[in-house]
């Protein structure tokens, strides 16, 4: 069922009511080609033909087309299962696809249910005729024909902000909203007082690297430990000299900074010459850790990026005990379906216990 940005919007109003009762900020999605990541089955009949698919329960749906994926991905999808269809080999025991686009790039990942070094030759030919950055999996193996990184350039206010990533990475899905996102976090902070960012989930930089500009320094903290990885690489890439990554998970974070434990992975970082005047948060759809909320609440600035606004709920009913809402903001993230992106600027309250 296809849900319009204007009813989405109608329900989050209503849901924040008791938090905000100021005006949102609205930033609809294109309604076609928007999305960068796609991910299908294969369904194999009885003639032994493959057809992408997706599955609910044993509901079977069979996919012609995804009007909603990247151009790039909608282009290459007859191509490549015609390609699969006419060899026997590599369409045997193949039961997935995932689909990776940046502006630029694109990359395929098939999953099989055998050995994929038994069709090694087969697949490099398909890479090769379909001009294509091929990733291969089946349970500890796997094989790259290309290349496995993208390269992705976004837009912010006109300054091009470089990045690379893979499809383990967990990528924002709407490259347009993305944009969107990190314009909107950079105005609501440029006039702010500022000295250090912390930031948490920062995956491979998305935020970190167009954010940290405006602060004296920044420390963003991921558990993965790839997307650490990509992460310095892109400080790299964009030249900023002023970020400390450090892999730990939001819950070590809170202890180290707390002085209750000391990590390894902290050796060559002192916390005690952060000082920090904005917390960033971009949780996963649970939302914050109850060590979280009380770490934010320690902070003037909190910026709250949410995939889901029912977390969203829980979490700043505890936030807004110190901090007040400035700004808000819906974004179309997930155009067509019942999910929504959100952004909350808070400020503490003058009165409220540190």
């Amino acid at each position: 069922m296809n849900i319009n940005f204007e009813q989405k919007i109608l329900e989050t109003k209503e849901l924040f009511k008791p938090f905000y009762k100021g005006d949102f900020e609205l930033f609809s999605s294109p309604t076609s080609h928007f999305r960068t990541r796609a991910e299908l089955s294969f369904f194999h009949n009885e003639n032994g033909e493959i057809f992408y698919a997706m599955f609910n329960g044993k509901q079977k749906y069979i996919v012609r087309n995804l009007d909603f994926a990247d151009e790039k991905i909608c282009a290459l999808m007859p191509k490549l299962l015609q390609a699969l269809n006419l060899n026997q080999k590599l369409k045997t025991k193949l039961f997935g696809v995932e689909f990776l686009a940046s502006k630029k790039e694109l990359s395929v990942s098939l999953l099989y249910h055998k050995d994929i070094l038994e069709i090694k030759e087969d697949l490099a030919k398909l890479s090769s005729t379909l001009n294509l950055n091929l990733i291969v999996r089946s349970k500890g193996k796997k094989l790259i024909f290309g290349k496995e990184n993208l390269r992705q350039v976004l837009d912010i206010k006109g300054k091009k902000i470089i990045y690379e990533f893979d499809n383990d990475c967990f990528i924002q899905p709407n490259t347009y909203i993305n944009e969107k996102m990190i314009e909107w976090v950079s105005k609501q902070i440029l006039t702010q007082e500022k000295n250090d960012l912390l930031e948490l989930y920062c995956g491979y930089g998305n935020f970190t690297l167009a954010l940290a500009p405006f602060f004296r320094r920044v420390l963003a903290t991921e558990l993965s430990k790839k997307n650490i990885a990509y992460a310095l690489k892109n400080c790299t890439l964009n030249n900023s000299s002023n970020i400390h990554f450090a892999r730990l998970s939001s819950e070590e974070l809170s202890k180290a900074l707390r002085k209750e434990r000391e990590f390894f992975r902290l050796k060559d970082i002192d916390l005690d010459s952060f000082h920090f005047s904005h917390i960033l948060l971009d949780p996963p759809r649970a939302g914050l850790e109850e060590s979280v909320i009380d770490l934010a609440k320690k902070y003037e600035n909190i910026l709250y990026i949410s995939c889901n606004p029912t977390s969203l709920k829980e979490n700043l009913t505890q936030l807004t005990q110190t901090h007040t809402i400035t700004n808000f903001a819906l974004f179309d993230q997930f155009a067509l379906t019942p999910h929504l992106e959100c952004g909350v600027i808070l400020k503490k309250i003058n009165n409220a216990s540190k």
